[in-house]
């Protein structure tokens, strides 16, 4: 890692921190803005021309199941939604935007993702996959980024700054959700309510403790012929708090996270907007 950690954390910060505040922008400046089409929720995340957060929103929903669309219109009408509130705040348009998907997503996939945000009326310059994006922050030179969302878990491996091993495989949030309601007898949404909430999160690692120690290791069997430095969790779900310690024991590599896990993608991804 090029980059100090409390440098990462405080611009990671600053994108969580841009839900509430929108920064000023100078005129003319140009935008670049990153689309997490995610299967809890999706992200819009603008940038100005340094790179600094201005302006962040979300909405959870469950348009997408392990990094595939799967409600497009649902997808289209809650992107579209994002972005005007993002342009009435900014007082000014969005158009162009970087997406991003799990390792290892087919091009028909990719093309879905595309055409969401097309149809939302901005205009895609770039796509990554979701580790990737992540690295375009954490700036990990020789080591393991995994990213865990809704849905799947994720990973790239990099050597001297450059991917040399990508993976993706279904166990994310919405597992662990699922063994909330079970365990508590609780509905899906009360159950993804449950686990968000910071003051349950010992409980909730101790009820999905199985689904963390799978998690660990799908990525250790896919790292094993690649010795990692280190390893970065990303992603909504590495927000319980613990679960980088389920990962240090069972992968016997340091594992390590920022203060907002889930804005290091989107941040990431919004980096890579190419304005044209």
């Amino acid at each position: 890692m090029n980059k100090s950690f409390e440098s990462i954390d405080r611009l990671v910060a600053a994108a969580a921190n841009a839900f509430l505040e929108t920064a000023p922008l100078h005129k003319g400046e140009t935008l670049r803005c990153g689309v997490d089409l995610g299967t809890a929720s999706i992200i819009l995340v603008a940038l100005n021309e340094a790179g600094e957060p201005v302006a962040c929103e979300m909405q959870p929903c469950q348009v997408a199941r392990d990094g595939l669309v799967v409600d497009y219109m649902g997808a289209v009408e809650i992107t579209r939604s994002l972005a005007g509130k993002l342009e009435r705040r900014l007082g000014r348009p969005l158009v162009n935007t970087a997406i991003a998907v799990p390792p290892g997503t087919s091009s028909r996939d990719c093309g879905t993702h595309r055409h969401v945000v097309e149809a939302a009326g901005m205009e895609v310059t770039a796509v990554l996959d979701e580790p990737c994006a992540a690295n375009s922050v954490l700036d990990i030179q020789n080591g393991v980024v995994v990213d865990i969302g809704g849905g799947t878990t994720g990973l790239a491996v990099f050597r001297d700054g450059k991917v040399i091993y990508v993976a993706d495989e279904p166990t994310g949030g919405t597992h662990m959700s699922l063994v909330l309601m079970g365990r508590y007898k609780m509905t899906f949404e009360q159950a993804e309510q449950f686990k968000q909430s910071p003051e349950n999160h010992a409980q909730a690692c101790a009820a999905v403790l199985p689904v963390m120690e799978k998690m660990a290791d799908i990525v250790k069997r896919h790292i094993g012929p690649y010795p990692a430095e280190e390893v970065w969790l990303v992603g909504g779900t590495c927000s319980l708090k613990g679960i980088e310690d389920v990962f240090t024991r069972t992968l016997g590599i340091k594992t390590k996270k920022l203060s907002y896990p889930m804005m290091v993608t989107p941040l990431g991804i919004a980096l890579n907007c190419k304005p044209i």
